[in-house]
């Protein structure tokens, strides 16, 4: 703006000069608006691009709940039994639009116990899948990591499991979309892999005797 303002000054002094003709000074006059009002319209622009522009506001990421029926249930394989307990299913969607922001995962406890009288058990490994009413497992979709059960409760803890021992796991585990479906999932099926051994318990006695000092 500060560039074109000497324009306007000019082209005043010339109509002031060229008076006695009326076709020139309409001419200056519609020049002078002209020019004022493209003046005008610059200085709305820039005032505009100058303004600052709201931010935009990021959706809220809520979570959506499913609830496993029963909540809880009691499982056995070979000598190792367990409870499943605390189950449900748990997908993050975008407030709005309902935009899966992470897919669904099932959560829970699992309690697993050695019922073995005199065999220890060394867990190695466990695996979940969803079956669906057909008795086939639901796949998951592409890029997510298969479902399994950590077999030590903790770092450092031991994977082994005496008679009458148990071990808490949290279950943590990918679930697929698919098995969201309504009458989908029949089953939930834990495949647990362990090495039993012989245990045993012996005792031995030594004669020993007090002697006052």
């Amino acid at each position: 703006m500060a560039g074109m303002a000497p324009q306007v000054k000019l082209e005043r002094k010339n109509f002031d000069r060229d008076a006695g003709s009326s076709n020139q000074v309409g001419e200056k006059a519609m020049w002078m608006r002209a020019s004022l009002i493209v003046m005008s319209t610059a200085a709305a622009a820039m005032t505009a691009g100058c303004s600052p522009q709201p931010s935009a506001v990021a959706a809220a990421i809520n979570d959506k709940v499913y609830a496993v029926m029963p909540a809880s249930v009691k499982v056995k394989a070979g000598i190792v039994s367990g409870e499943v307990t605390e189950m449900k299913v748990t997908e993050r969607v975008e407030e709005g639009s309902g935009r899966i922001a992470s897919p669904a995962k099932l959560s829970g406890k699992l309690v697993l116990k050695n019922t073995s009288r005199d065999q220890s058990v060394r867990l190695i490994a466990g695996k979940i899948s969803y079956i669906d009413s057909q008795g086939r497992a639901i796949k998951l979709e592409e890029n997510r990591t298969e479902p399994t059960i950590r077999v030590a409760a903790s770092y450092g803890s031991s994977d082994r499991l005496d008679p009458g021992q148990e071990v808490t796991q949290v279950v943590d585990a990918e679930f697929p979309a698919e098995a969201l479906k309504l009458k989908k999932l029949k089953d939930i099926r834990i495949e647990l892999s362990y090495i039993p051994a012989p245990y045993k318990e012996e005792t031995f006695d030594f004669p020993v005797s007090i002697i006052s000092k």
